[in-house]
């Protein structure tokens, strides 16, 4: 299987927000996001610049870091919006209900190394990592 991937390089909250309404207009039913990077990268950023642009730019997107999972409703689809940080068990997982978030729905999930072998077969992946200066981010992503 081929890894297709892009790079992009983003200089502000705002630049990076629009890159995830950029792949908001792709999403379909079963995709899958994975986001990784280090604490204050910038995942939850993105991810709420997603959601708003699948749902209304006005919709409350609070980070999901105590409740681990959110859902939102659009016209087309859930979007699960799961954030793992504070997962003890990966068995915990399936009790967020990944296995229907996977057959139905949008996935956007923060810290997916937590996720063991309940990682799906394909996904996109985005990695945010620190450029160098202090907004500058940079946006690693890698469709398998």
């Amino acid at each position: 299987m081929h890894n297709l991937q892009k790079t992009f390089t983003t200089y502000s909250e705002e630049e990076t927000a629009l890159v995830a309404q950029d792949i908001a207009g792709f999403l379909k039913p079963r995709d899958v996001i994975l986001l990784k990077g280090e604490l204050g990268a910038g995942k939850s950023t993105f991810a709420r610049a997603l959601i708003q642009a699948l749902c209304a730019e006005h919709t409350e997107v609070p980070s999901p870091t105590f409740t681990l999972v959110q859902t939102y409703e659009t016209p087309n689809f859930v979007v699960w919006h799961f954030d793992l940080y504070r997962l003890n068990h990966q068995q915990e997982i399936y009790e967020l209900g990944i296995e229907e978030a996977y057959a139905s729905g949008v996935c956007l999930i923060e810290w997916p190394e937590r996720l063991g072998t309940a990682l799906p077969k394909a996904y996109l992946e985005i990695e945010l990592s620190y450029g160098d200066h202090e907004n500058e981010r940079i946006l690693c992503l890698t469709q398998r």
